[in-house]
């Protein structure tokens, strides 16, 4: 009888483990989560995203805080909590909008979205800096970056969204941002100034959601298109351009009218990152990550993202 209770105390100890190396999406369900980025530092994965905090699906965004997870095998993550919020910006009056976060130097940088107070109405973005990829982080300016005057070419206030910080390999840094306008400009060596002249990039029908990552010799944006929102992708020689659109590369993200993107390598693999309203009470204004591997091909064209159920293997 002993033996019997100890073969199936050891099964139970054997399928809970499984259990914790089994993947699903949404990748993250203890809590909502939206406007997903990564970075690969010391061998691994900080998550870094939105919280949607919307109590229903009918009236809008609700958005106070950034949160941060870990993980070593892309399927089982640490919430190491909230690095952020939008309160720590001074100037800010709310409105914890995507973020993106490189590191550099030794330093981590967080470049995000908020709405700026009454002195500069309309979205901004601004930028906070920590010692530790998990934070805390502390506004690095003591203002805007990118304010709503300094992008006169449209009506809107909400033009200037979704910050994603590129670092080339000769280090100069890059940031790309914009709603219905794309938008880029060099950074300082600092990483908290702009180094010259805000430029228009050409993509057809461009939302939102600019991400810039490099694959062996291409450079590649991606950014949400359309609304509801697809995935759309260009690539080039150089992170100035030109571009190349290349086409369709996730379609409309389950349940939610927007979709926002994270490409990342990672120990010989390639995943992309998106959010979906796939939990039983999500939808647009209630998101959360889903993961799911990307593949490229021969030419460096990607092949379109299948998404799942079961998300991705863990990682070896």
């Amino acid at each position: 009888m002993k033996n019997k209770v100890l073969t199936a105390m050891a099964a139970v100890g054997f399928t809970a483990a499984a259990a914790t190396t089994q993947a699903a999406n949404p990748a993250i369900t203890e809590v909502l989560t939206a406007d997903p980025a990564a970075m690969v530092y010391d061998d691994t994965v900080y998550l870094y995203t939105g919280h949607d905090e919307a109590k229903d699906n009918k009236s809008f965004y609700e958005m106070h805080k950034w949160l941060v997870f870990s993980s070593t095998d892309m399927v089982n993550w640490k919430n190491e909590g909230s690095p952020l919020a939008a309160k720590d910006f001074d100037w800010a009056k709310g409105s914890a909008w995507a973020s993106h976060v490189v590191e550099k130097d030794g330093k981590f940088y967080f470049y995000t979205t908020v709405r700026h107070d009454d002195t500069k109405p309309g979205f901004a973005i601004g930028v906070a800096v920590s010692d530790s990829p998990t934070g805390p982080f502390k506004d690095a300016l003591g203002k805007a970056l990118i304010s709503n005057d300094m992008t006169t070419d449209t009506d809107i206030d909400w033009d200037d969204l979704d910050p994603a910080a590129f670092i080339d390999d000769d280090g100069q840094a890059y940031l790309f941002w914009g709603n219905t306008k794309p938008r880029w400009a060099r950074l300082k060596d600092n990483m908290i100034e702009l180094d010259g002249p805000i430029h228009k990039l050409d993509l057809p029908d461009f939302t939102e959601a600019l991400y810039a990552h490099k694959h062996g010799d291409y450079y590649y944006l991606t950014y949400a298109m359309g609304f509801p929102e697809k995935i759309g992708y260009a690539m080039s020689k150089s992170i100035e351009g030109p571009w190349e659109y290349k086409g369709i590369l996730n379609e409309l993200a389950g349940n939610s009218n927007t979709n926002h993107q994270s490409i990342i390598d990672y120990k010989g693999r390639s995943f992309f990152i998106y959010h979906t309203g796939g939990t039983p009470k999500g939808g647009s204004y209630r998101r959360s990550v889903a993961i799911d591997d990307l593949y490229y091909n021969e030419d460096g064209t990607i092949k379109r993202v299948v998404m799942t159920s079961e998300g991705v293997d863990p990682v070896e």
